[in-house]
């Protein structure tokens, strides 16, 4: 060990994270302690990582994380989330960031202060690449002066923001890639309605529990964009046919749109959302780049609209994972197999059901028998506790159709998954 040099022992320390680990860890020796103060890059405090935090007061969480980050120079990672604290009074947290801030390339925060602090003013014109907020508030911005250079990713959660002021932040990081915006108190003035964004440079986007009327998003570069439980009455994406990944989970909205650029998509994932299927068809309709689709637990607007299967077929030709669980009707069967379509590229098929019928098991057939070199197949179902004779009869008689079908599909693994 005592061969090592002190910049090794610092990798080696930082690796370890866990500010208590460090601490002990740099007690070894005095070569250990000399790497400790000089060479540690990363710090973290979690309060999952040490039973102990959670017994200790704030304030003497305060010393004790003041101590030990007064102890270090040059570091470049510090976090600091401490979930079962209500709050940290704003002057030591001031010293942390006024102490690091020089040579900070990462911050992970997430406990309110009091009074709150404007985390923008310590932070920017610095080198920090990546900002991780939480349960504080941000106001006044102001981009002329509260510059990140250097930020790749920011991402806000529990954060009270005006919109104007999330859009004038969003300027401010002229190089932002990654964007996280979860369960936001978004504050709107009177005669505002819409909020809108621009990154020139965002290649990921992810927003969670939010609430707006309307939400219009300008990025040029997007590859990747996923909305999760949000209430949006109108969502428009302008960008210049770049995204990749489209992913929807359990949002409502009156109107979506996501452009006419949509030649690139490579990846859709809609679950938990009410679909008009024409329109939304026509939207990714041009996607001949799709790679895996997934439409779960979809409800249709219309009762009388049918998934085709068909136009699915030929719109994706290099589709080769596909998975839909829908309400199945009479006419989902009928008229959604129509036709002598294949799926020539599909060698994963995960098909699911909420309430089982005896449909579920023609369908299955329908699929496979338009799967020509299908490798997996995955089915996923919902069992209720509580089964009637007529429940139990219809699951017996799905598994016994779905034991001969699978004899004429030898060469394909058969998973299944219940709930």
């Amino acid at each position: 060990m005592e061969f090592l040099p002190v910049e090794v022992i610092g990798n080696i320390l930082s690796r370890l994270g866990a500010a208590r680990d460090v601490v002990i860890a740099s007690a070894t020796c005095r070569k250990w302690r000399e790497a400790w103060r000089n060479h540690l890059h990363t710090l973290s405090f979690n309060s999952n990582d040490w039973p102990v935090y959670h017994d200790l007061t704030a304030s003497t969480l305060e010393i004790l994380i003041t101590q030990t980050i007064f102890q270090t120079t040059g570091l470049e990672c510090l976090s600091i989330i401490m979930d079962d604290v209500d709050e940290f009074s704003a002057a030591p947290v001031i010293a942390w960031l006024m102490y690091t801030r020089e040579t900070l390339r990462q911050l992970h925060y997430n406990v309110r202060t009091t009074p709150n602090i404007n985390i923008l003013e310590k932070c920017s014109r610095q080198k920090l690449e990546v900002l991780v907020f939480s349960h504080n508030s941000i106001t006044g911005v102001e981009p002329s002066y509260q510059k990140f250079p250097c930020l790749k990713s920011l991402s806000l959660s529990y954060v009270s923001i005006s919109a104007l002021d999330l859009s004038l932040l969003l300027s401010a990081c002229p190089k932002v890639e990654v964007l996280s915006l979860t369960n936001l108190d978004i504050a709107m003035s009177e005669s505002q309605t819409t909020m809108e964004l621009t990154g020139a440079s965002l290649r990921d986007i992810y927003v969670e529990a939010i609430s707006l009327d309307k939400f219009i998003l300008e990025a040029d570069n997007l590859e990747k964009l996923h909305l999760k439980d949000c209430t949006l009455e109108v969502f428009e994406l302008v960008s210049k046919g770049t995204l990749r990944f489209l992913r929807i989970d359990d949002v409502s909205f009156i109107l979506l749109d996501i452009g006419e650029g949509t030649e690139n998509l490579e990846v859709v994932d809609v679950s938990n959302f009410t679909i008009m299927w024409p329109k939304f068809h026509h939207m990714i309709s041009r996607s001949s780049k799709l790679r895996r689709l997934r439409l779960w637990g979809v409800v249709f607007d219309d009762e009388d609209e049918v998934v085709d299967l068909e136009t699915m077929s030929s719109c994706f030709p290099v589709l080769s994972h596909l998975s839909l669980c829908y309400d199945l009707r009479d006419g989902a069967v009928q008229y959604g197999l129509q036709g002598s379509f294949q799926f020539e590229n599909v060698i994963v098929l995960e098909l699911g059901w909420t309430v089982i019928s005896d449909m579920f098991s023609h369908w299955v057939s329908g699929l496979l028998e338009r799967c020509p070199n299908l490798r997996r197949l995955v089915i996923y179902g919902v069992v209720s506790e509580a089964k009637t004779h007529e429940e139990c009869q219809t699951l017996a008689n799905f598994t016994t159709s779905i034991v001969r079908l699978m004899r004429k599909y030898m060469h394909v693994e058969v998973q299944f998954e219940y709930e």
